[in-house]
């Protein structure tokens, strides 16, 4: 009895814990994902690429507080992406127009030197 609760205890921490990390729709339209202690959504339409840093609760955080880089995959060949604060986001520019989800990485450099990256599949 104490191993089926054990195991049954351990298949819903391991269900949680992989439901956690799932991309899932952004305020803003684009893909939200966990990274680290942060939420990343990206944001590709047109000529500009737009990420958006919110805290576990989802409240924003100041663009500022942030530098970065955008590596996407477009047209099938990666493209590096310079995030600048840009008000509520970080924002590049693309050189080829896109809409729509994009397949890609965000890495993210906080003011105090911490890193994460947000992968977008």
């Amino acid at each position: 009895m104490i191993a089926r609760t054990f195991l049954l205890a351990a298949a819903i921490v391991a269900s949680t814990a992989a439901n956690a990390h799932d991309p899932r729709k952004g305020p803003n339209g684009g893909t939200l994902v966990d990274a680290g202690a942060h939420h990343v959504e990206l944001v590709a339409a047109g000529n500009e690429v737009r990420v958006y840093v919110s805290d576990a609760a989802d409240a924003p955080l100041p663009s500022d507080d942030f530098k970065g880089t955008a590596i996407l995959l477009i047209g099938g060949k990666p493209a590096r992406v310079p995030l600048a604060p840009a008000g509520a986001f970080l924002s590049g520019p693309l050189e080829t127009a896109v809409e729509g989800p994009v397949k890609g990485a965000v890495q993210l450099t906080a003011s105090d030197g911490k890193t994460s990256q947000a992968k977008f599949d």
